[in-house]
This record gives structure tokens, C-alpha cells and sequence, in this order.
């Protein structure tokens, strides 16, 4: 309908991964979610790596819930059709989705990204509900609370995803965080319009709010909060089921079921089962080879970063890690991107964070063999790094 109000390319999207012969159907986090619409746990932060499948849920989420997706024809056909709630929320509400992560055209300022993001929510707004009184200078907050004013008490659910992206571009500074936080927060904390706010990224919120801004989020973690992990990585039956698909598709498979464990597997959900990297495993299918699908360089060269600057400590650690010992560690959800991680615990925190180690029992390693390869490049560089100085 609209650039952010029920937007229709949501379903567009997800259909693209419901149509692909590896979906695995991960529905049943739209049960999870239903019954804090309306309550005061509405708040949701989901953080995670990237390629663990973010997107794809908060697509589907928004899919799911507008009223101008009309996606019955996939949603009937998924686990979640099955609940009794199902055809009460399925396509009932008005969905504002915005995916923080796209920028206007020769953006070279926090302004300019902001200003693209308010203007075009003002314009949707305006158009959908000609009742409620908005003028052009308002705040999108305002705008919001005189829809809700005119339209009997109309209230929205809100997908925000890769909240952290603007803070990896180079032109943001520091006040222009403090300022973004200040948006989410003033956009969203205490107001009457909000049914749910569902929201993704790589880096915790945590790290970033300060103060008392965005409390009100219950936050979803690697690291300490680990509810929903199944629903960001294929399980173990999960993967089992995909690789009877492959065996179907190919008349000469050359990955084997072991293979997939030892390359993607290593990570778990908060009850102890192993979840492997949903990208990596559907690449391997997909071309038939068991191969290195990590494509994170920019955190990659930042760890390296802290590698390379750091004490020795660190790098034997690592190449304990390396060699398949877990290292104790007091894992905090640190992320480099300010460049001041000064601890082994925060160095080895943001390796969480990012994906590149998992932490379980107290404990960090290596997570599979994907990883590994990325790890002995790291150190065979920082070794060559050494040499040359």
C-alpha cells in the first residue's frame, strides 16, 4: 500500500523463500509472538548474526499480520495455520515495516537517512488516514498519535529490521547514534498506537542505549537470552529433512549428512540443541558442495583488528580454539564498532556477537568447520602481519 504502511513487497519476499525447494517453515514464532499484542512485553529485540535468517522472519512477521498482504495461500499451508488463533490475526492488522538498512540516494549524512525515513512515513500516513490532522513539520510520533486520536484508537505493529545498520557507516558520528536511539525511543516507547514492536539487528541494544531509552525492548540474544534460537538456525531434524530433499533433487550428491554437521552445525538453542547456520547449509545444497559460505567482511577485518592489537593472550587462545579446546570467558554482548575493546572478554564478547565463536557453559570455541578456516586464515595473516614488522 504504502513505502512503510502495509507494504506489499514484504510478501514478495517472503514468497521467493517459500517458493525455494530448501524452506524450512519456521511459522510457529508468529504463536510466539501473538500473545504479547496489546500487552506491556510488546517490545521485542531479536539480535543475531548475520545470515541467520533476520530478514526472513521479520518479512514473514509482516506478511503474516497486514491486512494488505493477502497472503493466505502460503500462511494456509504453514504450521501456524493450525492455531487457534490463526484466522483472528491473520491479515487484521495495519503493519508499518522499514527496513533501516536502505539509504537515499548519495546519502552522506545521518540527517538525510533520517529525513527519507520520516518524510516517507508522514506521506504514507497521511494518505491512509486523510481523518487525522497531520501537518508536513510534524514528528512521525505526532502524526501517529493523531491517527490513533481520529481512527478509534488505531494501533499499529511495527518490523523494524537491522536496527544497528547505521551505525557501521562511516559518516555517522557519535551524536547522530545518540539522536537515532532518541528517534526509536520517541517513535515507540510508551505510546498508545504501538500493538507490537518487533525489531532485528546484529548489535545489542544493550551496548547502545545509555540510559533508559529503549528499556522497554526485551532483548534476544546469542549470548544471554537465548528463547527463539530455534527459529534462527535449522535444527537438527530440520537439516535432516533437507538433506533428504537434496538426495531427491541430485543424481550425484556430494555432500554427505556428516559433512553439513561438521561445516555449519555448532551453535544452540537455550535448551541445548544444536542449530546450524541456515545460510551456509542451504548454499552447500544448493551448489552441490560443501564449501566456505562466510561473506561478513566487514566485522571480519574489525576482529582481525583487535587480534592484531592486542596481547599475545589472545592470539594463543585462539589457536587453542583452533585446535578444538574451549576457552573460559566472560561472555557481555560487546560489538566492535567503536574500536575501543580493550579486554580479551570484550574482544571474545563481540566474536559472539558476530557469530564468528559460540559460548555455551561458560566457555567460547570455534563453532564448525566453516569457521575454522576463516580462524586459520585470520591467524596465518596476523603471523605473516608479525613477520613483516
Amino acid at each position: 500500500m504504502g513505502n512503510y504502511l502495509n507494504p506489499t513487497t514484504v510478501l514478495d519476499a517472503y514468497a521467493k523463500e517459500y517458493n525455494s525447494p530448501y524452506f524450512v517453515d519456521k511459522s510457529m514464532m508468529l504463536k510466539e509472538l501473538i500473545p504479547r499484542i496489546g500487552t506491556s512485553m510488546n517490545d521485542i529485540c531479536i539480535t543475531r548474526p548475520r545470515r541467520f535468517g533476520k530478514s526472513v522472519m521479520a518479512n514473514m512477521i509482516a506478511s503474516f499480520f497486514s491486512r494488505e498482504c493477502e497472503g493466505a495461500d502460503i500462511f494456509d499451508t504453514l504450521k501456524i495455520a493450525n492455531f487457534n488463533q490463526y484466522e483472528e490475526y491473520m491479515g487484521k492488522h495495519d503493519v508499518i515495516f522499514i527496513s533501516l538498512n536502505e539509504l537515499p540516494r548519495k546519502c552522506r549524512s545521518y540527517e538525510q537517512y533520517i529525513d527519507r525515513i520520516e518524510t516517507r512515513l508522514l506521506h504514507d500516513l497521511k494518505q491512509a488516514y486523510p481523518k487525522a490532522v497531520i501537518e508536513e513539520e510534524d514528528a512521525v510520533w505526532d502524526a501517529l498519535t493523531a491517527v490513533f486520536n481520529a481512527y478509534d484508537s488505531k494501533r499499529f505493529i511495527f518490523v523494524l529490521d537491522e536496527w544497528d545498520f547505521i551505525f557501521h557507516r562511516n559518516f555517522v558520528t557519535e551524536q547522530d547514534k545518540k539522536d537515532y536511539i532518541d528517534f526509536l525511543s520517541n517513535l515507540l516507547k510508551g505510546k498508545a498506537y504501538v500493538a507490537l514492536a518487533y525489531m532485528t539487528g546484529i548489535l545489542p541494544i544493550a551496548k547502545y542505549s545509555s540510559g533508559s531509552e529503549l528499556n522497554m525492548f526485551l532483548e534476544y540474544t546469542m549470548v544471554t537470552e537465548e528463547m527463539y534460537s530455534e527459529y534462527f538456525g535449522f535444527t537438527e531434524e530440520e537439516v535432516d529433512d533437507l538433506y533428504a530433499r537434496f538426495l531427491q533433487k541430485q543424481e550425484h550428491p556430494m555432500v554427505t549428512r556428516e559433512g553439513l554437521r561438521a561445516w555449519y552445525d555448532g551453535y544452540h538453542t537455550k535448551q541445548g540443541e544444536r542449530v546450524y547456520n541456515p545460510r551456509s547449509v542451504v548454499a552447500a545444497l544448493t551448489n552441490n558442495n560443501l564449501g566456505n559460505y562466510w561473506t561478513s567482511a566487514g566485522p571480519y577485518d574489525e576482529i582481525f583488528y583487535y587480534i592484531e592489537h592486542n596481547t599475545a593472550e589472545i592470539r594463543d587462545d585462539l589457536a587453542r580454539m583452533a585446535a578444538g579446546i574451549p576457552v573460559p570467558a566472560k561472555v557481555r554482548e560487546y560489538a566492535a564498532t567503536s574500536m575501543n575493546l580493550t579486554t580479551k572478554d570484550e574482544i571474545f564478547s563481540a566474536m559472539v556477537v558476530y557469530g564468528f565463536l559460540s559460548y555455551e557453559n561458560g566457555c567460547v570455541r570455534i563453532p564448525n568447520k566453516e569457521l575454522m578456516d576463516k580462524f586459520d586464515d585470520m591467524l596465518l595473516k596476523e603471523k605473516m602481519s608479525c613477520h613483516a614488522s
